[in-house]
């Protein structure tokens, strides 16, 4: 009888390291996916002057990135359905987020030009708009898999879903300091903004398909429509338009953009709020786990 190639393995082991792999599975999975996020936004940039190929090319790094957390998932924690990137709802969930995403950077647009801080609308590129949306759907899929995904969905399941939402938001907002025009109220701003409002958008829906068409949809809205460069980057994207800010740093967030704005707080509070208030309503918010 011909013997194994691995002898040493019997069927009762590998379940046993897959339970030791399971007590760490949010480093392994952070660090995983962090170093894949990375290798998209390099794969990006490489492929950002070219929008025909850049299109297809983010979309694909989206669903890869999508497929490569249902997996490790799957795997480390041994989960036999991933349900927040199930199908069900895919369609619902990114159509109703990109909507809401759409919307709310149109309003806050809206009011930074009542308030006189608009310099000036003038168009810009169809292809290079039509690249930025392969590069904002890859980056926003990984972002939420990532800091929603792992980070807020096992903080929550340890600390409850309040906790969860702060320290989250907070190291999602501190990530941007790094960026060329950053400042530390801009980081601080995208946390209170962004990172609070993706989370309640995931605890609402309790699905990655709802935020990630919401973080999507005003990420391209910022750089595809409007062509304002995105939380202090350095670089002006090629949009569709080209809208000038200008005006007082509370009204148009200075040289870190309209998210580091009066503006944006005001605007992704209350959706934040109307979200966190639907998710109370249906017994979705997660309490802290009591010590046994």
């Amino acid at each position: 009888m011909e013997q194994s190639a691995f002898p040493d393995r019997s069927p009762v082991e590998s379940p046993e390291r897959r339970r030791r792999l399971r007590r760490f599975r949010f480093p392994v999975l952070f660090v995983t996916l962090f170093a894949v996020m990375l290798a998209v936004v390099g794969i990006d940039t490489l492929v950002a002057p070219l929008p025909l190929l850049a299109l297809p090319i983010g979309l694909g790094l989206a669903a890869a990135g999508v497929v490569c957390y249902r997996r490790l998932s799957q795997y480390v924690e041994m989960r036999d359905t991933v349900l927040e990137v199930g199908p069900r709802g895919r369609s619902a969930g990114l159509g109703r987020g990109a909507l809401l995403g759409f919307g709310l950077f149109c309003a806050m647009l809206l009011v930074i030009g009542m308030f006189g801080g608009w310099n000036g609308l003038s168009w810009g590129s169809f292809f290079g708009a039509l690249g930025l949306v392969g590069m904002m759907a890859s980056v926003a899929t990984l972002e939420e898999v990532l800091f929603r995904g792992v980070l807020f969905r096992v903080l929550e399941e340890r600390t409850g879903t309040v906790i969860a939402l702060v320290v989250s938001s907070l190291l999602f907002g501190m990530t941007h300091i790094v960026n060329v025009n950053a400042t530390l109220w801009g980081a601080l701003s995208i946390g209170l903004t962004g990172g609070a409002m993706l989370a309640s958008a995931f605890v609402m829906t309790r699905s990655l398909w709802f935020p990630i068409g919401l973080h999507f949809a005003w990420n391209f809205t910022h750089a595809g429509i409007f062509g304002i460069a995105v939380s202090g980057s350095d670089d002006v994207p090629n949009g569709l338009l080209h809208l000038g800010l200008d005006g007082p740093t509370v009204l148009t967030g200075g040289t870190f953009g309209p998210e580091a704005s009066l503006m944006a707080l005001l605007v992704c509070s209350v959706a934040t709020a109307l979200m966190l208030r639907q998710a109370a309503r249906t017994g979705r918010i997660r309490p802290r786990p009591r010590k046994s």
